[in-house]
C-alpha cells in the first residue's frame, strides 16, 4: 500500500436523518458540522442484509447499506454507493455490529469505499476490514484534511495496532502478509514476559502461539494483552455462506492446486439456507436471488470434495441439515484446552466446554486452511460473576439479557473483550445453558465467551460422547489475574427477560411489561435456542396444555426447530416433539432457518410481532416484522396464551 495515501473521492456520513442520506447518494456534499447525529451501532445485517450475501464476488459493490435504518426508511438503494463516487464512510459507535460476515466490508470495498471511519468499531468487522486492506480509523479529525484532498501518512493508520496487525495493515491485506510469512520476509515478533498470573484466555493463547511455523513448535511462557500473535488452531470450520467466497479469495490468491494443513481439522457445515426455498419472499425470487443462493450448495461441495473436507450437510429426505455448526462443534468435537476458529460471529458457542472459540472472517479462514493458524491480536478481558443462585423459570437467556441492557454493554466498553464467566451461579447451568452465554458473547460485543471446564464439562463429554474426559490442573485462571472490568449479576434478584424490537440491548424485565401485546408468531430454535435444555425447558411449559387439549390460538404461528439431528432424535425419544405437536406447533428439521431469514418463522410484513428464542433481532434480521427476544420458556408460554407472557402465567 502507497505512502502516503490519496483518497480521491467523498465522503458519505451515514446519519440517523434518512434525508441527509438521500441528498448525499443524489450528489450533495454535507458540511461535516451539519451532519446531524451519525448512526450508531450500525450492524452487518444493515451493511448487508443476508439475502445479499448469496452473492460471493464482486457484484456485493452493488448493495453495501441497504438494509440501513434511518428512522424509519431504509434510503440506500442498489448501486447507488457505487454510482456516488464515495471514498470514505463515516458512522457512530459500534461500527459493523453482529454476524462475522466479510461479506459486509468485502462489498462496501467493491463500491469505492477505501476508509471507514466511526467512533468505535466492532472486532470483527474491523479485522475483516484490515484483512481486505479497507483502511479504518476513529479519527474524526481527519475528516477536514481529507475534505482538502490531504495525503494521509500511512503511519496514521497504523498507530495504535500491534506490530502483526500493523505490518498487515501496511502490506494492503492478510494474503500479502501471510505470503511474505511463508516465504521469510516477514517473521512476527513474538513478545517476551516473564511469568506473570494469566486469565484463563491468556493461557489458552499462550499455549497455542505459534513459535517457529516451520518447525510446528508453539507455546509461550505468557502473554498479555495487546500482543499481536498467530495461534495455531484444533479447529477450523466454515459453512455455506462462507466457504465458497472463501475458496474464491483463496483460489485468487495461491491458485487452484493450492494445499489444505491438515484437512482432518477442517470442518464445514451446510446448515445456514436449507429451508431457504421455503421462505424466500416473491420480490427476491424475481431478482432471481434463489438461482443465486442455489449457486452457494455445489460451490462448497466441490471444494470440499477437492479437499477431503468432511462436509456436514442436508439429510438425504431433504428434511433439514446434520445440524448447526456452533451446536455440532459443542456436540461432537470441541474440548477443553482446545483453540477453536468459526467463520461465525456465533462460534464462541463452543466456549461452554472450556475452550478458546471465536468468530472470524472470510480471509481468515482461507489462509487458515493453507497456514493452520489465525492471527490474534490478545484481548483484555471482562469478568461477570454470577453471584447467588437463579430463581426457579429463571434461564441463561435471562442473565444474557440482563448482561446485554448494562451501560457498560451498551456503550461498547466490552468490545474485543473475553467474556469470562464465573461464580455460583453457574452450578445452575449445565453445558447447554452455559452456551447461550458464551453465545451471545457476540451481541455483547465480545471476542468471544468464556467458561473454564468442572464436573459439568466432564458430565456433558460423557453423555452427548461416552468418552471419558480428565480435566488438567492448568485449566483455570491464575490467581491475581488482570481483568479489564468486571460485572455482578445478584442471580436472585434476576426475573425472566426480554429485548424489545431492533436491538439484543434493549432489554427490559418481563414483569415491567406495560399492557398486552399479541404475537403472532413465536420462534423456539437456533443455536442459541435450539439445545435439548432449551427444548427440555419449553416442553415444561407446554405439557400440562398437551394434556389438557389445549392449542396455540388461532392466527398464532408456533415454530420448533433444533440445533442438530442429535437434538431432535433425543427429544423424540423424550416424547417432547409429540408435546409440542399437539399443542398446535410446526416441528421443523434442523437448520438456522429464520434466525437468518432463511426459513419458515419468518416474518412476512411489518405489522406482524414474534417473540422469539434465535440470538439477535436487528432490524430485517428475521423478516420485516417487529421481534422480541425471550427465553424458550417464555417463547412457549407466548405461543400458548397468543400474547407476551411467562412460563409462570
Amino acid at each position: 500500500m502507497s505512502d502516503p495515501i490519496r483518497l480521491d473521492g467523498r465522503l458519505l456520513f451515514l446519519t440517523e436523518d434518512p434525508e441527509r442520506v438521500l441528498r448525499q447518494l443524489a450528489g450533495e456534499d454535507l458540511d461535516p458540522d451539519a451532519t446531524g447525529p451519525l448512526r450508531d451501532q450500525i450492524s452487518t445485517d444493515e451493511i448487508t442484509p443476508a439475502f445479499i450475501c448469496y452473492h460471493f464476488d464482486e457484484k456485493l459493490g452493488d448493495f453495501p447499506y441497504l438494509g440501513l435504518k434511518c428512522g424509519e426508511v431504509f434510503p440506500v438503494k442498489e448501486g447507488s454507493v457505487r454510482a456516488g463516487g464515495f471514498a470514505v464512510s463515516v458512522a457512530g459507535k459500534r461500527r459493523g455490529k453482529g454476524s462475522s460476515r466479510e461479506a459486509s466490508p468485502y462489498a462496501e470495498l467493491c463500491a469505492g469505499i477505501r476508509l471507514v471511519l466511526a467512533e468505535s468499531f466492532e472486532r470483527i468487522y474491523r479485522q475483516n476490514a484490515q484483512n481486505l486492506g479497507l483502511l479504518t480509523s476513529t479519527d474524526f479529525g481527519l475528516i477536514p484534511r481529507l475534505r482538502r484532498g490531504e495525503a494521509i501518512p500511512l503511519a496514521e493508520f497504523t498507530a495504535g495496532l500491534d506490530e502483526v496487525t500493523a505490518e498487515i495493515v501496511r502490506r494492503g491485506g492478510l494474503f500479502a502478509y501471510n505470503a511474505a510469512r511463508l516465504a521469510g520476509e516477514v517473521a512476527p515478533p513474538l513478545p517476551a514476559h516473564s511469568l506473570r498470573p494469566m486469565t484463563y484466555a491468556e493461557k489458552l493463547l499462550a499455549r497455542h502461539a505459534v513459535v517457529d511455523a516451520g518447525a510446528g513448535k508453539v507455546g509461550l511462557p505468557a502473554v498479555r494483552p495487546g500482543d499481536g500473535l498467530f495461534v495455531q488452531a484444533d479447529w477450523r470450520f466454515s459453512h455455506e455462506y462462507v466457504t465458497p467466497m472463501a475458496a474464491r479469495f483463496l483460489e485468487q490468491a495461491l491458485g487452484t492446486e493450492v494445499t489444505l494443513r491438515d484437512p482432518a481439522s477442517i470442518l464445514a457445515f451446510r446448515d445456514h439456507l436449507t429451508f431457504l426455498h421455503q421462505s424466500m419472499k416473491a420480490e427476491h425470487r424475481a431478482m432471481g436471488l434463489l438461482t443465486v443462493a442455489e449457486r452457494l450448495k455445489p460451490a462448497q461441495e466441490a471444494f470440499c470434495g477437492r479437499h477431503g473436507i468432511r462436509l456436514h450437510g442436508e439429510l438425504p429426505d431433504g428434511s433439514g441439515s446434520e445440524g448447526i455448526c456452533h451446536s455440532i462443534m459443542a456436540e461432537r468435537y470441541a474440548v477443553p484446552g482446545q483453540l477453536v476458529v468459526g467463520t461465525d460471529s456465533h462460534t464462541p458457542h463452543a466456549g461452554a466446554l472450556g475452550c478458546l472459540a471465536f468468530g472470524v472472517g472470510t480471509t481468515d479462514i482461507a489462509c487458515a486452511w493453507v497456514t493452520g493458524d489465525v492471527r490474534v491480536t490478545v484481548p483484555p478481558t471482562l469478568r461477570v460473576r454470577l453471584s447467588g443462585h437463579l430463581r426457579p423459570g429463571v434461564s441463561a437467556k435471562d442473565v444474557v439479557l440482563h448482561l446485554l441492557a448494562q451501560p457498560l454493554i451498551r456503550e461498547g466498553g466490552a468490545i474485543g473483550h473475553v467474556i469470562e464467566y464465573q461464580g455460583e451461579g453457574l452450578l445452575d447451568l449445565d453445558t447447554d445453558e452455559r452456551a447461550t452465554l458464551t453465545n451471545m458473547a457476540a451481541e455483547i460485543g465480545g471476542f468471544t465467551g468464556l467458561i473454564a471446564p468442572d464436573a459439568e464439562t466432564v458430565r456433558f463429554i460423557s453423555e452427548r460422547r461416552g468418552a471419558d474426559l480428565v480435566l488438567e490442573t492448568w485449566m483455570h485462571g491464575d490467581e491475581g489475574a488482570e481483568y479489564a472490568h468486571a460485572l455482578e449479576v445478584d442471580c436472585p434478584a434476576l426475573g425472566p427477560m426480554l429485548a424489545r424490537p431492533g436491538d439484543p440491548g434493549n432489554g427490559m424485565a418481563l414483569a415491567d411489561l406495560d399492557g398486552a401485546v399479541p404475537i403472532h408468531i413465536a420462534y423456539l430454535g437456533s443455536c442459541t435456542g435450539g439445545k435439548r435444555e432449551d427444548l427440555h425447558r419449553a416442553y415444561e411449559v407446554v405439557r400440562k396444555a398437551a394434556a389438557e387439549g389445549r392449542r396455540v390460538p388461532e392466527g398464532v404461528q408456533f415454530f420448533v426447530q433444533c440445533g442438530s439431528e442429535d437434538v431432535r432424535c433425543h427429544a423424540i425419544a423424550q416424547g417432547w416433539m409429540a408435546a409440542f405437536e399437539a399443542v398446535g406447533a410446526t416441528v421443523l428439521g434442523s437448520s438456522c432457518g429464520a434466525c437468518i431469514n432463511a426459513g419458515p418463522g419468518v416474518s412476512t410484513s411489518p405489522d406482524q410481532v414474534t417473540i422469539s428464542a434465535i440470538n439477535r433481532n436487528f432490524p430485517g434480521r428475521s423478516g420485516p416484522g417487529q421481534m422480541w427476544l425471550a427465553s424458550p420458556a417464555t417463547v412457549a408460554a407466548s405461543a400458548l396464551a397468543g400474547r407476551i407472557v411467562g412460563a409462570d402465567a
